[in-house]
């Protein structure tokens, strides 16, 4: 698949932007603040939901616009889909398929990209909660159908926690709340796909990860990924207070189905959890332990060994989408990444991407960018978009 043009209105610092594509690679250079990144992001947001920069819609709507619009020609083989995605200030976002209304949730089935970003350090560096959402967003473009359940799943999530903060403010005990039974079977019953799901997709990720990293670092690190699963006792977002102890589950504590063992957890952890206002058990308190020669890689890590880890996870990624889509390659998106990589690294991601249909690189200096990835180069001035032929013609000039 590759993105035949991109077409922006009021979104980021762009009135108003049109940006024809090919296939192969292509160039984004321009000086930092200039609105390079704002195109790739309109892209990825296309394909996960979610901006790599902000956690929220309003930063990506021009300030004083009421909505923005983000619409792209997809291309794959012979068909062509038109996704468009409308991001409002106030009221639910809309999306249209081909001039067909449809759900913003629906894009991600016609809509693969892959991003790497100098965000990506804390993929390996950073909370939790960051490892999550990379596994989420991979998870919904491989089986779209789970950002309902997601959605379903903090639903109820939200409601089960001003519950339990109800409770702890009037001193209520389990027994007045009949209704937190309901809501557990409910949080059981969707949290458990979510875990089954993040479980397997570590698994598929095995293969591709050690591949990837060999391929960016030519050396054998051991590369690997383990779930921290709160049903199974470890709590990566516990802070010291509350008695789980962050670690990876044990071999013993996986008997049992994933929703009895989380059922089960709600039980154990009922008296925390009224103590404390807040549910301690679920997909939203796991995480995923990033292991090198099986050291974690967070603490363990050179920052050249973190770069590439993080490197490899969005490689697998991609390797991923490309086997089990059917609309082909993902996009692949180097946002400004050349310029934190030693020009071995460099080449060799550059050698590890050349076979994808289409490379889309974003950098503030040319000379960052490994040369056969320089083929076509786009400049970015001041939120206006110059083609390769009109800025040497400036330049003369």
């Amino acid at each position: 698949m590759h993105v035949a043009k991109l077409s922006l209105t009021d979104y980021r610092n762009y009135a108003r932007a049109e940006l024809d594509l090919a296939p192969g690679a292509t160039v984004l250079v321009g000086r930092n603040g200039q609105g390079k990144t704002n195109l790739v992001e309109a892209i990825g947001y296309l394909a996960t939901l979610g901006s790599h920069r902000v956690s929220g819609d309003q930063p990506l709507i021009r300030a004083g616009a009421d909505a923005a619009i983000v619409r792209a020609l997809l291309t794959h083989g012979e068909r062509e889909v038109l996704v468009e995605l409308q991001l409002n200030r106030q009221g639910a976002n809309r999306a249209q398929v081909n001039r067909s209304p449809a759900k913003p949730r629906d894009l991600p089935r016609v809509a693969h990209s892959v991003l790497f970003a100098p965000e990506d350090l804390a993929i390996v560096r950073g909370e939790p909660s960051v490892r999550r959402r990379m596994l989420d967003e991979l998870l919904v473009q491989l089986t779209p159908r789970l950002s309902g359940v997601m959605a379903d799943y903090d639903r109820v999530l939200r409601q089960r926690n001003s519950l339990l903060k109800s409770a702890r403010a009037r001193g209520l005990a389990a027994a007045a709340l009949p209704t937190l039974d309901i809501w557990d079977e409910r949080l059981v019953e969707l949290g458990s796909e979510l875990i089954d799901r993040r479980l397997g997709l570590i698994a598929d990720l095995a293969e591709p990860l050690a591949a990837a990293y060999g391929a960016i670092v030519d050396a054998d690190h051991g590369p690997s990924m383990r779930a921290v699963l709160s049903i199974d006792g470890a709590d990566a977002e516990d802070e010291g207070g509350g008695g789980l102890e962050t670690r990876p589950a044990a071999a013993g504590d996986e008997a049992g189905s994933t929703a009895d063992r989380f059922a089960a957890a709600l039980a154990r952890l009922r008296p925390k959890e009224l103590e404390r206002g807040v549910t301690l058990a679920g997909p939203h308190r796991d995480d995923v332990l990033l292991l090198l020669n099986d050291l974690p890689a967070k603490g363990y890590a050179s920052h050249g060994e973190s770069w590439s880890f993080a490197l490899a996870l969005r490689l697998a990624s991609a390797e991923l989408l490309r086997r089990d889509s059917s609309t082909g390659d993902p996009v692949l998106v180097l946002d400004d990444v050349f310029a934190e990589l030693d020009r071995r690294r460099r080449d060799r991601l550059a050698s590890a991407i050349a076979g994808y249909e289409q490379v889309l690189v974003t950098a503030a200096v040319l000379e960052d960018v490994p040369e056969p990835l320089t083929a076509r180069i786009v400049h970015i001035d001041a939120g206006r978009i110059i083609d390769g032929e009109r800025a040497e013609e400036a330049s003369d000039g």
